[in-house]
């Protein structure tokens, strides 16, 4: 985003991530609270209204290798779809734990959850970014740059560990929950892949916005949710994320999405 002339097409990429990242949480929450129960349901929501940031870097070297431009501000609009879908997951918790449904509790918890470690430190990463010099970026690029992938790998080592531990939960849903894993994703991505042709010209940021709607997160969810919602089942949230969706977007979805957002350029 600091890299990047301000636009109308950034403003709308920007715009279309955070609806996307506060609308999906809820019908996903919908569909889901009746068969995983309240707290379970607001993790796999919050899961497919965030993201999934090593899908994103991985669609990113994919238009690479296809030559295909894309904006520097589309990471911004990954960073910005993290932390409202966790809001909204917990709002929903929250709201839904009590048969006594009031909308003043509204106030209380969104502030509770807007102020949650894991979304400030989302938040606070995007502004730091956003305000520093290349210089004093540069300061941090060991930590930022170079051994990020290390530590992803372990950390993916470990969510992996978790899904096996949980995996009990998944076989027991497994129906409806290889359901939600397949169709939510797809359809977020086929929908996003045709309408965001009436706002974005360059076919990489379709690409890379339809990726994010298609994603589901692995990482910053599951630790938030670890907080706010103990008693939701990894078993389900986290394995169908890292363990259906994560696959099936980086096996056939991203140039199934180039192929549909292609076919309606």
């Amino acid at each position: 985003m600091a890299h990047s002339s301000f636009s109308t097409e950034i403003l709308w990429a920007l715009i279309a991530g955070l609806l996307l990242a506060l609308c999906v949480p809820v019908y996903v929450f919908g569909l889901t609270k009746k068969g995983f129960g309240v707290q379970t349901a607001g993790a796999v929501a919050a899961s497919y209204g965030s993201v999934s940031a090593v899908t994103f870097v991985t669609a990113i070297s994919f238009l690479e290798l296809q030559s295909i431009h894309y904006g520097g501000h589309m990471v911004a609009v990954m960073a910005l779809m993290e932390a409202p879908s966790i809001v909204a997951g917990v709002v929903l918790i929250s709201l839904y734990s009590s048969e006594d449904f009031q909308w003043k509790k509204v106030s209380p918890v969104l502030r509770h959850a807007v102020t949650n470690g894991s979304v400030l430190l989302i938040l606070g990463s995007l502004i730091i970014g956003f305000i520093s010099s290349d210089s004093q970026a540069e300061g941090i690029t060991p930590f930022t740059t170079d051994i990020f992938k290390g530590f992803l790998a372990i950390f993916l080592l470990d969510m992996g560990l978790s899904c096996g531990k949980h995996l009990k939960g998944f076989f027991r849903k497994s129906q409806n929950a290889l359901a939600v894993a397949i169709l939510v994703p797809l359809v977020n991505g086929l929908i996003v892949a045709y309408v965001s042709q009436f706002f974005l010209s360059e076919i990489g940021d379709r690409l890379l916005l339809t990726i994010l709607a298609a994603s589901a997160s692995y990482i910053a969810v599951p630790a938030a949710m670890k907080l706010a919602a103990p008693r939701a089942n990894p078993g389900l949230y986290l394995t169908m994320a890292l363990g259906v969706t994560f696959p099936i977007n980086v096996m056939f979805g991203i140039p199934f999405y180039l192929y549909v957002i292609e076919t309606f350029s």
